[in-house]
């Protein structure tokens, strides 16, 4: 399987493709493609960065 979030680091704005409603998250960490994003709306979240790929943002 290839890590979708392979460009993603700290610090980076993302969305999830799936759930707008989470709003902008933040990218903690990214390690062994597992992704953790704190989220405006849901908070912080681990994800499989093999399965979702995030929608990074750069500019708001």
């Amino acid at each position: 399987m290839n890590d979708l979030n392979a460009i993603l680091e700290p610090g980076m704005l993302v969305q999830h493709p799936d759930k707008p409603e989470w709003g902008i998250g933040q990218v903690q960490s990214n390690i062994g493609g597992k992704v953790t994003v704190n989220f405006r709306e849901e908070g912080k979240v681990v994800l499989d960065g093999t399965r979702i790929a995030l929608m990074p943002i750069f500019d708001q």
